[in-house]
C-alpha cells in the first residue's frame, strides 16, 4: 500500500517508512505504487494523478476528525489525525497551524509560506524585492532592507506559532518544517505526519467494518 498527498507543488508519496516527492510533470505510472490511496488539496493535481493512476482511491471521504472547523483541508485533517494532542505546523506554500487536544481539533489558522512572504513584499514595492535571509539574527534590530524584510517575515511566523503552542508539544512537517522546527528546542520534525494520519484513517475504516466505495475515488476534497 502506497499513500499520496497531492499538494499544490508536488506529489508526496509514502511507502514503508520512506517519503519522497515528485513534480506533477514528472509523474509516471509504476505498478509498484499500487494499491494507491491519496488525498488532495488541488484539483489540477487530482486530475493529473488520476490520469496516470485511475484506480487510485480517494481517502478524504473516510477521514473522520472531531472538529467544528468548516472547510478544513484533507491534508490538515490527516496531519491532525497523526497526533492526539499538540500543535501541528505544516510549512509549505502556506503555513497551517492546528491545535489538537485529546483527539479534538480546537481550531487553527493559516499564514503565508516563507517563499510567499517574498512575493508579498515585492508586491508592495520594488525596493522590497529581495530573497529572505534565513540566517538572520533575530535578537538584533535589522540594519538593512533585506534583513528588515527577513526579520518581519520570520519573527511574525515564529511569534504566532509560539503564541499558539503555550505548553503543548509542537510538531512540524512540510517543506520548511525542518527549518522552522529548529527555533523551538523541544519541537518534533516529522515528514510522515500526514501519512500517519492517513494510515490511522485506513485502520479505523477497517475497524468500523466500512467498505470503501470505489466509485467515489475520483472525488476532490
Amino acid at each position: 500500500m502506497v499513500l499520496c498527498d497531492a499538494g499544490n507543488s508536488y506529489f508526496h508519496f509514502y511507502y514503508s517508512g520512506k517519503v519522497w516527492k515528485v513534480q506533477p510533470e514528472k509523474l509516471e505510472r509504476d505498478e509498484v505504487l499500487l494499491p494507491l490511496y491519496y488525498i488532495s488539496v488541488n484539483p489540477k493535481s487530482t486530475k493529473k494523478l488520476l490520469e496516470i493512476f485511475p484506480e487510485a482511491i480517494n481517502l478524504s471521504p473516510y477521514m473522520m476528525l472531531n472538529t467544528a472547523y468548516k472547510g478544513l483541508g484533507a491534508d490538515r485533517i490527516a496531519a491532525c489525525l497523526g497526533i492526539g494532542d499538540g500543535v501541528i505546523v505544516d510549512a509549505g506554500s502556506a503555513i497551517t497551524v492546528d491545535v489538537m487536544q485529546c483527539d479534538i481539533h480546537l481550531g487553527g489558522f493559516i499564514l503565508p509560506g516563507l517563499a510567499t512572504y517574498s512575493k508579498m513584499y515585492r508586491a508592495i514595492s520594488s525596493a522590497l524585492e529581495t530573497n529572505l535571509n534565513l540566517t538572520i539574527e533575530l535578537n538584533a534590530i535589522p540594519q538593512n532592507t533585506r534583513d528588515a524584510v527577513s526579520y518581519g517575515a520570520l519573527k511574525s511566523i515564529l511569534l504566532m506559532i509560539e503564541g499558539s503552542a503555550k505548553n503543548k508539544k509542537l510538531y512540524f512537517t512540510g517543506g520548511d518544517g525542518k527549518f522552522l522546527a529548529r527555533f523551538f528546542p523541544d519541537a518534533i520534525h516529522d515528514d510522515s505526519l500526514v501519512f500517519k494520519g492517513m494510515m490511522r484513517a485506513i485502520t479505523e475504516v477497517s475497524e468500523r467494518g466500512i467498505s470503501i466505495d470505489y466509485s467515489r475515488n475520483k472525488g476532490f476534497s
